[in-house]
C-alpha cells in the first residue's frame, strides 16, 4: 500500500511539473532552453529534459535543433483551440476586434472571467511599434482589468462583494485597485458611462477600455477592449474610442443572439 501510494505521489507531482513547464513554454514566443527552463522551474537540468521528452512524445513540446530551444507542440495548441471553439462568441468577434484595431492602431481583445480573473481569449495586435500585449491565454485578476471590471458592473453589489470577498485584491501596479469601497466607485462610473477603464491597474504605461457583451440568457458572458500606450490614448481621443469599443459590443451582443440589458446601468442596482 506504502509503494502504491509513493508511486501515485510522484505521478502527481511530475504531471505537475510538466504542465508547469508547459505554461513557461507557452509564455516564452521565443522558445526555451532547457537550461533556462530548469532554473525557473526549480528542478534539475536533467528533470526538465525528461519531462520536456515525454511532452514532446505526446505533441505537446518541440525541440528545434537549429537553436536548442523548446517550444510549445502542435496539441498543446489543439487543446486551447478546443477551449476556444467552445465559446460560441469568440470566432464572430474577429470581425468586431479587426475593425477596432483598424479604427484605433490599438490592440483590440477579447476576454471573459473564469475563476476571479479575466482571461484574454482573442486578440488582434497594433501596428504600431510600441504596442500594449496581454497575449490570448493570459490571465490577470479581474479587478486590474477593464474587461474584468466591465463584466463585474454587470451583476448586483452583493454579488460582487462575494466575489472580492472570495478572489480578494491581487495588485499588478500601485494604481490597481485594493479594496471593495474603491472598487464600487469604479463600478458606479463604469454602470454610468458605459464602460470601464484601466489606467495603468494592469501594467504601468498602460491604458484599456472595455465593454461588455451579453449573452443569450441576458448574462454579459465576455467583454471587448482596445488597449494602447497612455501617451498614444489621451484627452478626447479617450471618449472616441471608448465609444467605438461600447458599439463593437453591442454590435458583437446582436450578432451573437445576445439579450442586451439596461445598459448603461444606473448607479445603484
Amino acid at each position: 500500500m506504502t509503494d502504491m501510494a509513493t508511486e501515485k505521489t510522484g505521478g502527481v507531482q511530475a504531471v505537475s511539473r510538466a504542465l508547469g513547464l508547459l505554461k513557461r513554454l507557452g509564455a516564452a514566443t521565443e522558445g526555451q532552453r532547457v537550461s533556462d527552463l530548469a532554473a525557473q522551474a526549480g528542478l534539475a537540468v536533467s528533470t526538465t529534459h525528461r519531462l520536456l521528452t515525454t511532452l514532446e512524445h505526446s505533441g505537446f513540446a518541440h525541440f528545434e535543433p537549429t537553436t536548442s530551444k523548446w517550444h510549445v507542440g502542435h496539441e498543446a495548441f489543439a487543446v486551447g483551440a478546443s477551449y476556444v471553439q467552445k465559446r460560441s462568441y469568440v470566432a464572430p468577434a474577429l470581425t468586431y476586434l479587426r475593425r477596432l484595431r483598424d479604427e484605433t492602431r490599438e490592440t483590440a481583445n477579447l476576454g471573459h472571467l473564469d475563476d476571479g480573473h479575466l482571461v484574454t481569449l482573442s486578440q488582434v495586435e497594433s501596428r504600431e511599434i510600441m504596442r500594449a500585449i496581454s497575449p490570448p491565454g493570459g490571465r490577470v485578476p479581474a479587478t486590474c482589468s477593464a474587461m474584468g471590471k466591465a463584466l463585474l458592473a454587470t451583476w448586483p453589489d452583493a454579488q460582487i462583494a462575494e466575489f472580492c470577498d472570495r478572489h480578494g485584491f491581487p495588485t499588478m501596479t500601485p494604481r490597481s485597485v485594493d479594496d471593495l469601497p474603491a472598487l464600487m466607485d469604479q463600478i458606479k462610473h463604469i454602470r454610468a458611462q458605459g464602460y470601464a477603464v484601466d489606467n495603468e491597474e494592469h501594467a504601468r504605461g498602460l491604458r484599456c477600455l472595455a465593454a461588455p457583451v451579453w449573452g443569450p440568457d441576458g448574462d454579459a458572458v465576455c467583454a471587448i477592449s482596445v488597449s494602447a500606450m497612455m501617451m498614444r490614448l489621451t484627452g478626447e481621443l479617450t471618449e472616441v474610442v471608448a465609444r467605438r469599443v461600447v458599439t463593437a459590443a453591442s454590435e458583437l451582443t446582436e450578432k451573437i443572439g445576445g439579450k442586451r440589458a439596461k445598459w448603461p446601468l444606473p448607479p445603484e442596482m
